[in-house]
């Protein structure tokens, strides 16, 4: 027991965190007689084999993922750049950056989702579509920018003196040694970001408009009436996908590996 502590405690803790995930999956498979998926009744794939059969549910999912997908395209790009420019030089004004760049993973999700919704509002922007994509970047911009960062002191300078020694130029130094060097901290960065705007539901609420549902809103609007079994679907999708990610992101790095 005392040799095998640590593990039996890590072990304990992750199926712990992955208890309600098989809850989900169990669920998925249940054929509740009411509206309401709490209890067990009767196994049936009829979920699985319409997922889209509740109304609204998959055009709520398609704008989430459309949104998590350009929020993270323009978090991972803004948080790149800015992450090697705090690594990689000094400026005036470095440490005040530093600090603003953990204010909104310290700060209350609705203190930042009021924010930008005030501003919008004194700005006479329409809220909809754009001014959820904008808060979403800027919500996810601090953790792309830690992911990378954290990355990029991480790496040994040399290589890339290394390549300049052999008369490369500065975009070949970049694009063959210190981007490949630093892909797996946006890699990292970039999926919790999607992760971060397909799952928020603060900021959404506070900057959508009246005609705007991403998948999280429909869902606390379903839950008011009865969380249809293809909202189970859909999670247990979203956790396999996210697990079949992680375990091909292991496996490849474990087989470069072996082979350096």
């Amino acid at each position: 027991m005392r040799r095998n502590a640590v593990v039996l405690a890590g072990s304990a803790t992750l199926v712990y965190l992955l208890l309600p995930n098989l809850v989900v999956l169990l669920f998925s498979f249940n054929k509740p007689t009411g509206r309401f998926n709490h209890e067990w009744r009767e196994f049936s794939t009829d979920a699985w084999a319409n997922p889209c059969g509740v109304a609204d549910m998959c055009g709520s999912l398609a704008l989430s993922l459309k949104i998590a997908g350009l929020a993270t395209v323009g978090a991972t790009l803004f948080g790149t750049l800015a992450a090697f420019a705090l690594a990689r030089h000094r400026f005036r004004g470095k440490g005040a950056a530093n600090g603003l760049i953990f204010l909104p993973m310290a700060m209350p999700e609705v203190v930042m989702a009021a924010s930008l919704g005030t501003l919008f509002l004194n700005m006479r922007v329409e809220f909809g579509f754009t001014t959820i994509l904008i808060a979403h970047i800027m919500f996810c911009l601090s953790f792309v920018i830690v992911a990378v960062k954290a990355r990029v002191a991480s790496m040994d300078p040399r290589l890339e003196e290394a390549a300049r020694d052999l008369y490369a130029g500065p975009l070949q130094t970049f694009l063959r040694v210190t981007l490949p060097l630093a892909a797996p901290g946006i890699a990292a960065g970039a999926l919790l970001s999607f992760a971060l705007s397909f799952d928020d539901f603060i900021i959404t609420q506070f900057n959508a408009g009246p005609s705007t549902v991403t998948f999280p809103m429909f869902v606390w609007g379903a839950a008011q009436r009865g969380v249809p079994v293809q909202v189970n679907v859909i999670g247990t999708a979203m956790f396999v996908i996210a697990v079949g990610i992680v375990l091909v992101g292991q496996i490849t790095a474990n087989r470069r590996r072996r082979h350096a």
